[in-house]
């Protein structure tokens, strides 16, 4: 089974671009009208691939930008070293939003946001945590 996250972007020729340039992904395939114009592309990361078209191909599908900054739901993905990645979106124009942490699960982790407003949060795992520890770091049952 596979999850594959759908993304929705005023211009999608330039999220692919970015996309790759910042992040890393890789066109696996790509679909364009008679301009040129993405319509569907399959990028690929690590083994997980993401899809992305152009907002408005369905009237409820639209891009942050034109949702006055709206996310829905983020993408979170696991990177090897998640601080060279950091850097490497920050010299590609990524928006880093929150600089790399720790978190209380195990992961450091970074998010950025690129230039239509998707927010993306990329981790490294760096330990292992009980759930005790868990609750106790968090107050949570």
């Amino acid at each position: 089974m596979s999850i594959i996250p759908a993304l929705t972007y005023d211009d999608p020729n330039a999220a692919v671009e970015f996309l790759e340039r910042a992040f890393g992904f890789a066109v696996h395939l790509m679909v364009t009208d008679d301009s040129g114009r993405v319509q569907h592309a399959e990028l690929t990361f690590a083994g997980g691939t993401i899809m992305l078209g152009p907002s408005g191909w369905a009237d409820w599908a639209r891009s942050p930008a034109a949702a006055g900054g709206a996310n829905t739901m983020t993408v979170h993905v696991a990177v090897t070293d998640v601080g060279a990645h950091c850097e490497r979106a920050r010299a590609a124009g990524a928006r880093i939003v929150a600089e790399p942490t720790d978190q209380f699960y195990g992961d450091r982790t970074y998010r950025a946001r690129d230039p239509e407003g998707h927010h993306w949060t990329f981790g490294q795992h760096v330990r292992d945590v009980s759930t005790e520890e868990m609750r106790a770091a968090t107050g949570l049952s």
